[in-house]
């Protein structure tokens, strides 16, 4: 049992230390640092694209969390 419980400890911490090195500021990606572009453009705006290599950012995380209200089809009544 005690031999279980270590190997179980051993794969969890293996496990975590090669999630973290995955999450960077954006989400979670191939990268630990994203390659972002940062750019002005002729009228003076300012751009920043990032996230091509991410697997999932954490907008999408919080859109996957929230509940799908359905609308009703017809008249209840």
């Amino acid at each position: 049992m005690l031999r279980l419980n270590m190997i179980k400890l051993i794969l969890f911490l293996l496990f975590t230390i090669f999630v973290t090195g995955c999450v960077n500021k954006h989400g979670i990606s191939l990268k630990y640092y994203s390659d972002c572009k940062e750019y002005y453009d002729m009228q003076g705006y300012y751009h920043k694209k990032c996230g091509d290599n991410d697997i999932i950012t954490y907008k999408e995380m919080k859109n996957a969390f929230k509940k799908k209200s359905t609308k009703p089809k017809g008249n209840v009544w």
